[in-house]
């Protein structure tokens, strides 16, 4: 089994639940431009909060779908095969994590010119609102996939997962609203950017070990 070969089966199956690849992407769009119905439409106040806007509807987005990560390869069985196989669990499961990355949070990247004209954003708060989808998205993807093998096994697990993951992207959150805050004020904000960085670095150095030692917890 090559790591190319689960690359290209993950993302071939994805694309064939066409209403699966969606959903994240219409409720993304859904949450960013309904929220100004709500807070009204001053574009100092959409600016103000245009930045956390977009970061809540991002990290609730990406849950939708995760609870998916590994459901079906444990379900089918798949995933005792990978046990077998001559490629440790933690490249595999790293792989699935990029497809998830790629198919979940690439489009709302893609998109998110539009949400910052919606939203009232300026280019030096739009370019440090993408730098941080950039970096910050990949984290959620690897703490989310170390929470869905811990619940892989269980039914209803979403709720449960929702509850593990929200307080652990809360500083996540908290950095990335900041470094636009920054931006909007013409202040540096490349520490936040490094402190999320270094949080994705640490995550890609032990996620693979934890989500595969979590799997076979599950399989047990």
């Amino acid at each position: 089994m090559k790591l190319r070969a689960v690359l290209y089966r993950e993302l071939t199956l994805a694309y064939r639940q066409k209403a699966e690849l969606i959903q994240p992407l219409l409720f993304f769009l859904l949450v960013v431009t309904l929220f100004p119905l709500g807070v009204g439409p001053g574009p100092e106040t959409l600016q103000k909060i245009g930045p956390g806007v977009v970061w809540v509807a991002a990290i609730l987005s990406s849950l939708l779908g995760m609870d998916r990560l590994f459901r079906d390869e444990f379900l089918d069985g798949w995933m005792e095969q990978t046990l077998l196989s001559p490629i440790g669990l933690g490249w595999v499961a790293l792989i699935k994590v990029l497809a998830h990355w790629v198919i979940s949070i690439v489009p709302l990247l893609l998109i998110s010119p539009l949400m910052a004209l919606f939203l009232n954003l300026t280019v030096p708060m739009y370019t440090a609102l993408v730098i941080t989808l950039l970096v910050g998205t990949p984290l959620l993807s690897l703490v989310g996939a170390i929470a869905v093998a811990l619940t892989v096994g269980l039914q209803r697990g979403g709720v449960l997962l929702a509850l593990l993951l929200l307080p652990l992207f809360v500083p996540l959150l908290i950095f990335a609203t900041s470094a636009v805050d920054a931006a909007s004020m013409q202040l540096p904000y490349t520490p936040q950017i490094a402190i999320i960085g270094a949080m994705l670095m640490l995550a890609l150095a032990l996620a693979p070990f934890a989500i595969a030692y979590a799997l076979r917890v599950s399989q047990n």
